[in-house]
């Protein structure tokens, strides 16, 4: 059994289809079906339940999997740990990061752990706090950057805070408030809002400020976009609140403190456990910030 096995195995699994693990792998799909089939036959055990539309794991599979991940994960950290010996970082960091994320210039901080680490690589995936949080507990991110609402803290995860803050008002720059100096959650009970879908980090945070303030809410719009949400509110379609530093780049906005509004506090997040040495040595660069 050799170590690219697994790894075919594991694309096919996070893929669903032997074409795009092929890609992703680099190899035809000749190739990875013919490698597959020879581990199949090595174990002695279908791992793959395949149809004309469809593959999926057979309960063998999802055994093999689990464990060849961890296999995975060992082999790559013996080779971080054998080249750190030497002062050389390598390896791929696995970086999720939220799009409304300000308390790091994300862009800065990779170019001088690129600086730092010429040899490590970087995989950087957007998602919400809790996909991020969770791909970081399930050992398929090494490092997260999220927002989590006042006294929540990140659950089964080590980490470190970054950036407390109080939401601002996104309007229209036509909006009736918009030249006010400073607004109460109560000035927008009767507002059309836009925000992240229900039951994300990003949206229970505004949820609960207003159920502590007894005021209804109107969410007419949800996406997963703060991009999108933004582009709603310069159309005058709702309004929204978000980080100041996201919604002030954004024409046709206008952007106003809220007394009483939803604080969010930013969080870098990592494995609690056997933390790799690229994810260390990222996390070093992240400290000089």
């Amino acid at each position: 059994m050799e170590l690219q096995q697994m790894r075919y195995v594991v694309e096919v699994a996070e893929t669903g289809s032997f074409t795009r693990a092929a890609e992703r792998c680099h190899v035809t799909q000749s190739a990875l079906s013919h490698q597959i089939a020879a581990l199949e036959r090595t174990i002695g055990e279908r791992l793959f339940a395949r149809t004309s539309r469809s593959v999926r794991l057979t309960e063998s599979g999802e055994a093999f999997v689990a464990s060849a991940r961890v296999a995975l994960a060992a082999a790559e950290k013996a080779v971080e740990d054998a080249t750190a010996v030497a002062g050389r970082v390598t390896g791929t960091l696995r970086l999720g990061v939220i799009p409304t994320v300000v308390a790091v210039d994300v862009p800065r901080v990779l170019v001088r752990f690129r600086d730092a680490h010429p040899h490590a690589r970087v995989q950087l995936q957007v998602g919400n706090s809790d996909e991020i949080s969770r791909a970081v507990r399930q050992g398929d991110l090494d490092v997260g950057l999220l927002g989590l609402r006042e006294h929540v803290e990140p659950l089964g995860v080590a980490s470190r805070l970054l950036r407390r803050e109080r939401l601002v008002a996104a309007l229209p720059s036509g909006h009736p408030l918009a030249t006010r100096a400073q607004l109460a959650l109560s000035d927008l009970r009767d507002a059309v809002f836009a925000d992240f879908p229900a039951g994300t980090s990003g949206r229970a945070q505004s949820d609960a400020a207003f159920a502590a303030a007894e005021l209804p809410r109107d969410v007419a719009f949800e996406m997963d976009s703060a991009q999108h949400l933004l582009g709603l509110v310069a159309a005058g379609l709702a309004v929204s609140l978000v980080a100041d530093a996201v919604a002030t780049k954004v024409p046709g906005v206008v952007t106003v403190p809220v007394s009483d509004g939803p604080v969010r506090i930013e969080y870098v997040v990592w494995p609690e456990l056997a933390a790799r040495t690229v994810t260390q040595a990222f996390l070093a660069v992240l400290d000089e910030e």
